[in-house]
């Protein structure tokens, strides 16, 4: 779907966004619900790897943890901010083509696009603790402390348990009633899920409940074109620090990290 469609499905009449949180009122019974249209400000800017393909973000404990795709550059990294020194955790086999990660209980979990396979590394180490195999495609991945969940593309998102990835349900998003496909990289933030669509400059904000998109984060000119090359790709990539609620945003082989304010539009 694309972003002048998507856009085009929000109605002018909107609600004031939060300064972290872009929250929608709904009826109670109504399943086609007005979302809330937002845009950013810019608080600080970070260098970000031009050859990171990227694929899932998650900031924790002053490290931002990077997933990256490309076969034979899939990779899982850590890098702290303060100093800006990146350590690889790991490096994928070349026939899997990375996907997203997320971090949970002290293991960071990482998808594959086609090879069906979700990795886990402890966190601490970097050790490759287990592999869990999966039906469809991966794309993206979010926890809210207990499962995980993870977009393939479609309009559903899968509830997966940790433990053992078996997909125990499903949401299916629609935007003012209609399913919006190309869910890519996920992030969990105050009980909604945050999900890049492939391919354009927006962010859907998602009841998980309901699957309602509530909201939609233009990111628009994020990255100016003075920062372009041939090589530079869509924007991907959304982490918040849950200790101060900083909100981080990136692209794939993009030069620059942002954290952004989310404001009203």
């Amino acid at each position: 779907m694309k972003y002048r469609l998507l856009l085009s499905l929000v109605a002018a009449s909107l609600v004031a966004c939060g300064s972290g949180t872009v929250r929608a009122k709904r009826p109670a019974a109504d399943r086609t619900v007005e979302p809330t249209v937002c845009t950013y400000r810019v608080k600080a800017v970070h260098p970000h790897a031009t050859d990171a393909y990227t694929q899932g973000l998650q900031f924790a404990d002053g490290l931002l943890w990077e997933g990256t795709g490309q076969n034979g550059a899939s990779r899982l990294t850590k890098t702290d901010l303060a100093t800006g020194r990146t350590t690889v955790v790991a490096r994928l086999p070349r026939a899997d083509f990375g996907e997203g990660i997320t971090l949970l209980d002290g293991k960071i979990y990482q998808l594959t696009w086609l090879s069906n396979k979700a990795y886990v590394y402890d966190a601490a180490t970097g050790r490759e603790t287990a592999t869990f195999r999966y039906t469809g495609e991966g794309w993206g991945l979010t926890t809210d402390g207990e499962k995980l969940y993870m977009s393939d593309g479609s309009e559903n998102i899968r509830i997966v348990d940790p433990v053992d990835f078996r997909r125990t349900g499903s949401i299916t998003v629609t935007l003012r009633g209609e399913p919006v496909r190309l869910l890519n990289e996920l992030e969990w933030i105050d009980g909604r899920i945050w999900a890049n669509v492939y391919t354009t400059d927006c962010i859907l904000v998602i009841d998980p409940a309901t699957g309602i998109v509530e909201g939609i984060v233009d990111l628009t000119g994020l990255l100016p074109d003075s920062d372009r090359t041939p090589d530079t790709d869509v924007l991907n990539g959304i982490a918040r620090d849950a200790a101060t609620g900083r909100i981080f945003v990136t692209g794939k082989n993009w030069p620059k990290l942002f954290e952004i304010e989310i404001v009203s539009k």
